[in-house]
């Protein structure tokens, strides 16, 4: 059986459903928009959670992490801020 292809997003995606990640807090823009392709074409129970910022994100990715002893995630582009 052929093993699939997976390109740099969906193996991202699995891999950290496979490592529990249950939320993403971040924003979307040019660079990460395979990120988001990804989360709906990978088979995952990881939902994301649109922030207004980055240290926004940061943060709840932080306390999230600290509540519930879960990896917290945040994803956010480059940028001036």
């Amino acid at each position: 059986m052929a093993k699939e292809a997976l390109d740099g997003a969906q193996a991202l995606i699995k891999t950290l459903d496979e490592l529990g990640v249950e939320y993403i807090f971040g924003y979307s823009g040019g660079a990460a928009l395979p990120i988001f392709d990804a989360l709906e074409t990978v088979k995952s129970n990881i939902k994301f959670i649109l922030t207004r910022h980055e240290q926004g994100a940061t943060h709840m990715a932080d306390g999230y992490a600290r509540a519930t002893g879960r990896p917290g995630v945040a994803y956010v582009i480059t940028g001036p801020g």
